[in-house]
């Protein structure tokens, strides 16, 4: 029996194709047939300003599988819902900025559109969580508020644990967290989530930001900065990274990562290997001036395919 792709989860894939506008279903010669095995990579495109650049077509881009160009079967440019966990710190280094924190996390809680669920959560010597994923904003607001503070930062294992949150959440899954310092104390490293995320499809937006804040053996002030490991996080799974100076910088870019994730195109190509090894992926735009960002690889396995009937 054929074996389909899980894009989204093959429920999601199958939603996906059946919503599409036909303007947007895959051209005569590919078009997409239960069965066909598919790679699906969500595409954020940017000029040279770093604006987000709408209404571009399937033919404005190239899909590289282990540098090998790739056809395309499928493409749609329409918002497609997001389950999303919102992960922030909350230790010490972020007490006289944790207000600021909330109010910028509730500038991308009330951009979530009706189809998108979201569930937020805190790190520090701790990793907390909402009870459940909802579509109701102001309930996840008010979680944001209720989150509790503590010392260090388990970075990589809030990550990870927030991939354990979405394991069984069918769609598009995505993880934003923040933090203003260095993983203190995680069980995880950042290779396993850079895995983890790989194999279960999840995009990753890191925020960073650097922090000064009296704390010292003796009371002296002391200056954080952003785990340096979270670039390649985002970079690897497609999501952005965004590293801020000024606390006044936070809700703006929480308002971006909301638009970006609402502005990304849907493109899918049929892999013509699954050997179980990991493939590097690139997508690259035909017009000059535009920059493309996806997830820059995948699992070739087997086992991440259902069968279809």
């Amino acid at each position: 029996m054929p074996r389909t792709a899980r894009l989204l989860g093959a429920t999601a894939l199958a939603a996906i194709l059946s919503t599409a506008p036909a303007a947007q279903q895959p051209q005569p010669g590919a078009t997409f047939k239960s069965g066909t095995q598919v790679v699906s990579l969500f595409v954020t495109v940017a000029d040279v300003t770093r604006r987000l650049v709408p209404g571009l077509t399937q033919e404005e881009f190239e899909v590289f599988d282990n540098e090998k160009p790739q056809s395309i079967i499928f493409f749609q440019n329409e918002v497609q819902p997001i389950n999303v966990v919102v992960m922030l710190d909350t230790s010490g280094s972020m007490t006289l900025t944790l207000d600021l924190l909330r109010e910028a996390a509730e500038q991308f809680l009330i951009r979530l559109l009706p189809d998108d669920k979201g569930k937020v959560g805190a790190f520090n010597d701790k990793i907390q969580f909402s009870s459940t994923f909802t579509s109701n904003r102001d309930q996840l607001v008010t979680e944001v508020k209720n989150l509790d503070y503590g010392n260090g930062t388990r970075l990589w294992d809030a990550i990870a644990a927030s991939l354990d949150e979405l394991k069984s959440v069918e769609g598009r899954r995505v993880v934003l967290v923040f933090t203003d310092g260095d993983d203190t104390s995680s069980r995880i490293g950042q290779g396993t989530v850079i895995d983890r995320a790989r194999a279960d499809e999840v995009m990753i937006y890191a925020i960073g930001l650097e922090s000064n804040y009296i704390g010292g053996p003796n009371g002296q002030r002391v200056r954080t900065r952003p785990d340096a490991g979270l670039r390649k996080v985002a970079d690897e799974t497609g999501g952005g990274y965004f590293e801020l100076k000024k606390s006044s910088e936070l809700a703006p870019t929480f308002t971006k990562v909301a638009q970006e994730l609402h502005s990304q195109y849907v493109i899918g190509f049929a892999p013509t290997q699954l050997d179980n090894r990991v493939h590097k992926l690139a997508v690259k735009m035909k017009q000059t001036g535009m920059t493309a960002r996806a997830r820059r690889s995948y699992l070739a396995a087997a086992d991440k395919f259902s069968s279809s009937k």
